[in-house]
């Protein structure tokens, strides 16, 4: 583990920079304060960077050593929930009710939430610039499930999930992985590994992999529709 060095603190309103992670340590911490500004986010994320912090505190900005991502070649689709995606029970949509995902992810966690109101404002508005996206799962009129990201050309960041119904939230990335890879999507970054996205085949690679591999996908010019939702599920 590299030593640990200060964050850079931002002032509102602060010029759009970050300090280079390769001089950070393991946890990530490389920077306090800013704003949630929509031109600050999008630097943040075509940098490899994600806001994460709690109520009370300023907007404190990450990027951690190792990287957690996915793709369509390791998902790990089980055969009970092939059934279930095959079963019709449920149903997908994609950028329906985006800021209603937003709030559902950030409810009735016993841990707290860093989906706070300023938060939802700010990716509702990345999502109203296209720049942000849901994917919503339907028990007939009730949203069950979902999940929603940021999205740079290539690049998808996964920020959060929820269910309310079993399987719902498995049944919401493995819909986002198939559906966006098929649209050209190439880094499906989950951030950090959890054994809940382990087993669907999240795996870990180091931080300077993932920047470079993030380089590369911001770059890679994406005229991302969502237009293969209405595609047939591949499962």
């Amino acid at each position: 583990m590299r030593s640990r060095r200060k964050p850079l603190f931002l002032p509102p309103g602060a010029p759009l920079t970050f300090p280079d992670p390769a001089t950070c340590d393991d946890e990530g911490l490389l920077a306090i304060g800013g704003d949630l500004t929509p031109e600050r986010l999008l630097f943040a994320y075509e940098h490899g960077v994600f806001p994460w912090y709690d109520d009370g505190l300023p907007p404190m900005w990450w990027c951690p050593n190792p990287r957690a991502v996915m793709d369509a070649k390791r998902l790990h689709v089980s055969r009970s929930l092939r059934r279930v995606l095959r079963s019709g029970r449920f149903s997908v949509t994609f950028d329906r009710a985006f800021r209603q995902v937003m709030i559902e992810c950030g409810s009735e966690r016993d841990s707290g939430t860093w989906i706070l109101p300023e938060m939802i404002d700010a990716y509702s508005a990345l999502h109203a610039l296209g720049h942000a996206h849901s994917v919503e799962v339907w028990l007939g009129d009730k949203l069950a499930g979902g999940l929603y990201g940021v999205q740079r050309g290539a690049l998808f960041a996964a920020e959060s999930m929820f269910h309310r119904e079993r399987d719902a939230s498995k049944v919401a990335l493995a819909s986002a992985i198939e559906r966006l890879f098929a649209e050209g999507i190439g880094l499906f970054d989950v951030q950090f590994l959890t054994p809940h996205l382990e087993s669907l085949g999240a795996y870990e690679i180091p931080r300077a992999e993932y920047l470079a591999r993030a380089a590369a996908a911001v770059s890679t010019p994406l005229a991302f529709s969502g237009s293969a939702w209405a595609a047939a599920a591949p499962f």
